[in-house]
């Protein structure tokens, strides 16, 4: 069963307008990999960024094994960038 990934506005531009991904995935971690904007979302070390919180059917991701939590498929993991600045 395939799961939604919600992406925010600013990431969506980068996505080619898309905000909404139905996808196949067993993990947090891969349904994010599969993401066009999976540049965006990990670094060079194919770690999640520090400003990247990651909610699946509305709670913290990190609660329930971060992201090689399992999916069951149905569930919904929105993406919500941070910002940060001075």
């Amino acid at each position: 069963m395939a799961v939604t990934v919600l992406l925010p506005s600013l990431l969506a531009e980068q996505a080619g307008g898309q905000k909404q991904f139905e996808l196949e995935a067993p993990t947090v971690g891969a349904a994010l990999r599969a993401l066009p904007v999976r540049d965006l979302l990990f670094d060079e070390r194919d770690e999640l960024r520090p400003l990247v919180n990651v909610y699946v059917d509305g709670t913290d991701a990190r609660e329930h094994g971060g992201l090689e939590a399992e999916l069951d498929g149905g569930e919904t993991i929105r993406v919500v960038a941070a910002v940060a600045g001075g």
